[in-house]
């Protein structure tokens, strides 16, 4: 064996060495390992009949789970298993609890042939096909909507629908058509190609003015009057809003998905890194 073929092998070692001892990014991935645990919470609470905290930890989750790739970029700690973390953990959180918290809570109760029990599994294959999708569609997208609700809106209309029912003093059996329309609309609309805002292009870092800052407090203000209803009614004004907006464009011979718009400028049509 020649000197060279030596030096080849020995900086081959080094090399996967390196890559061997490459370690993961902590902090963009505590937010999603706290988005997993409160989605897991939340299953757990369901199964203790805790609804009302369950559809709370949700919540909880979404916003963690809105942090954690904000965070990586303004660390630039964005890495391809963070991307993957992310996805296993919204799919607990905004697939698999919002189902079982449902099914637990009211579609467990229709007794014709297991009805409540497909329902809540459309819903989670729903989350699974969404979420499956967005990662393959990432690298061209128009970065103004979503194709399809997404996952995380989808669990707060869920887990809202029971927040709002509980505080008016219904039980889960006594709406349990209502809830198994929701479970089958929220879990559709997500495999949907119709077109949802995704506030993605809004600058947090551009100056405002300050009526806009005013607005924010109002917001405020009214989710603390009852959370539940602002909640629930925000994320089902913001359901229907691609309906209403693609019903709006459909006249007018817009295509059904944004990705394939050919009068999208080619600087909207960006490809998005993964989240961390």
């Amino acid at each position: 064996m020649s000197e060279d073929d030596g030096n080849v092998r020995e900086k081959r070692a080094e090399a996967k060495l390196r890559v061997r001892r490459r370690g993961i990014y902590l902090l963009p991935n505590l937010f999603t390992l706290a988005n997993l645990f409160f989605g897991f919470y939340a299953v757990l609470l369901s199964i203790n009949a805790r609804f009302e905290a369950a559809c709370v930890m949700v919540f909880v989750a979404m916003v963690l789970d809105s942090l954690d790739g904000r965070v990586a970029r303004m660390t630039n700690t964005q890495s391809a298993f963070g991307a993957e973390l992310d996805s296993l953990a919204d799919m607990v959180s905004f697939g698999v609890a919002p189902a079982i918290i449902m099914y637990e809570w009211s579609i467990g109760a229709i007794g014709y042939r297991q009805l409540g029990m497909v329902a809540a599994f459309v819903y989670c294959a729903c989350a699974a096909l969404r979420l499956a999708r967005f990662n393959v569609q990432i690298n061209v997208v128009d970065k103004r909507f979503f194709s399809g609700l997404p996952s995380p809106a989808a669990a707060a209309l869920m887990a809202g629908f029971i927040w709002i029912c509980t505080e008016w003093g219904f039980e889960g059996p006594e709406v349990k058509w209502w809830a198994l329309a929701m479970t089958f609309f929220a879990g559709l609309s997500m495999v949907t190609t119709v077109r949802f805002f995704s506030f993605k292009t809004i600058n947090l870092k551009r100056s405002v003015p300050f009526i806009a800052l005013a607005a924010l407090v109002l917001i405020f203000g009214l989710v603390s009057l009852h959370p539940p209803t602002v909640l629930f009614a925000a994320f089902l004004a913001y359901s229907f809003s691609g309906y209403i907006y693609s019903a709006i464009n459909f006249g007018k011979g817009a295509p059904p998905s944004a990705a394939d718009d050919p009068a999208l400028p080619h600087a909207e049509k960006t490809e998005i890194p993964p989240k961390h």
